[in-house]
């Protein structure tokens, strides 16, 4: 998915509210942690580099659950695999009781076949959807892995002073599975991983091509769009081409209905609130050039900042659909299939952390962000407990985000430069919730 991050000014919104707060806690332990992030920085780029060239697609990755699972236990944490088919669930327990804190990443790559000239790039070749296609991390899991292995290893340092628990969670199947099997961060929910112990707060990072390294970005409130898909199958009457009048159209009939579906988004949508999208990707219909189909199908992708939007959404799609259809002698079925909510960051535990993420990278270097209509699963976990979910700047310094291959595509590539970063905040993240008190 592609991230337009728009950058509020420094201090931005409920960044007021923060600006007085108490710096980071604990600073002796942070500082610790700094330390040891920047001795993992080589084992961080290694195991990125590693994990890039051996890419797995959604709920097929045993290889990387393998390499994580060894990397725990070598740590000496309790390690549960097979969650959720291959995810892979690291417990630190502290020196002392306390709360939980949970810290997310998610394994799998893309079909797409890479076009990077990286002595570590991906050759890895699949069938998906009964397609030849090439495997790549076109979107950055392989630096979330890494980057979460490398919090571990800090954090399983300085166990003896945290006051509770850390619960490290390698998610497959964040980019959705394969069709007609459930997976992700639903069914690690579904399975209990945000159970026994149970957690208190999550948090999760993804990195950005289009952010410089060394930025960490946030919003809190509705930061990512929900993802719904909708199919719309028309049904009318077919004939030859030549007779259309002996027809009830079904081609002209759903492109009514294209059109009718964009002024949802025009005409419907408060959008000085928040943005929304609907957009109409496939249309199938016929199989030769003057023939009339009985029946043509529709789908595309419905996009949502909050939950009310979401729903107004919905209905205005089935209702302009079927009376469009109708005024046309046609019926339309209108099917809608709910995939990922909203991406909610709690807004108290987002002013709570603003201060350890102002000394993690620096108050210059930590900027609110407009909201982004890309989707993420991370959602589900937010449902239910408190999260916050951060963007990590991973492209080159002094480069043109314009210039920077888009995620998602063959020529996505990330600065590693920027892990470092990654790694500090997962780990001081965690550890501030632990020995800082609420406020």
């Amino acid at each position: 998915m592609r991230f337009f991050l728009r950058v509020l000014p420094a201090g931005f919104g409920l960044a007021l509210a923060a600006t007085t707060a108490a710096p980071a806690q604990n600073a002796a332990l942070d500082a610790r942690i700094a330390q040891l992030a920047a001795q993992e920085e080589s084992k961080v780029i290694a195991w990125r580099r590693d994990i890039h060239e051996h890419p797995e697609l959604g709920n097929q990755e045993t290889r990387t659950a393998a390499l994580i699972a060894a990397h725990l236990k070598k740590l000496g944490l309790e390690v549960q695999t097979g969650v959720a088919r291959t995810g892979v669930v690291g417990i630190l327990r502290g020196g002392k009781p306390g709360p939980v804190v949970a810290l997310r990443a998610d394994m799998d790559g893309l079909p797409l076949t890479e076009n990077n000239d990286l002595p570590f790039a991906s050759k890895v070749k699949t069938t998906y959807l009964g397609q030849p296609v090439g495997v790549m991390h076109a979107c950055g899991h392989d630096t979330h892995v890494a980057m979460l292995m490398g919090a571990a290893e800090v954090l399983s340092q300085v166990k003896a002073d945290l006051p509770g628990t850390v619960k490290f969670i390698f998610q497959p199947a964040e980019e959705g599975s394969v069709p007609g099997t459930e997976g992700g961060a639903k069914l690690m929910v579904k399975e209990g991983v945000l159970d026994k112990p149970k957690v208190d707060a999550v948090f999760g990072v993804h990195i950005q091509a289009q952010t410089e390294v060394g930025n960490l970005s946030y919003r809190p409130g509705g930061e990512m769009a929900s993802s719904d898909r909708f199919t719309i199958t028309v049904h009318g009457k077919g004939s030859h081409g030549a007779y259309p009048w002996n027809s009830v159209d079904p081609v002209v009939t759903s492109a009514q209905i294209i059109m009718g579906l964009q002024t949802i988004v025009s005409r419907e949508m408060k959008l000085t609130d928040d943005a929304a999208v609907v957009t109409v990707g496939t249309i199938h219909g016929g199989v030769r050039y003057n023939v009339i189909p009985p029946d043509v199908e529709l789908s595309g992708t419905i996009r949502a900042l909050n939950p009310e939007t979401q729903k107004q959404i919905w209905a205005s799609i089935r209702r302009i659909a079927t009376n469009i259809a109708e005024s046309a002698g046609a019926t339309a079925d209108v099917n809608i299939e709910p995939y990922v909510p909203v991406t909610i960051n709690d807004p108290a535990l987002t002013a709570r952390m603003l201060p350890t993420l102002r000394a993690v990278a620096g108050t210059e270097h930590v900027r609110e962000i407009k909201a982004v209509t890309g989707a993420e699963d991370f959602s589900f976990y937010q449902e239910k407990v408190p999260g916050v979910f951060l963007f990590v700047g991973g492209m080159r310094k002094g480069q043109d985000p314009a210039t920077a291959a888009d995620h998602h595509t063959a020529g996505f590539r990330i600065d590693e430069s920027g892990l470092t970063l990654g790694v500090k905040t997962l780990a001081t993240l965690a550890a501030d919730y632990l020995t800082a008190p609420a406020r």
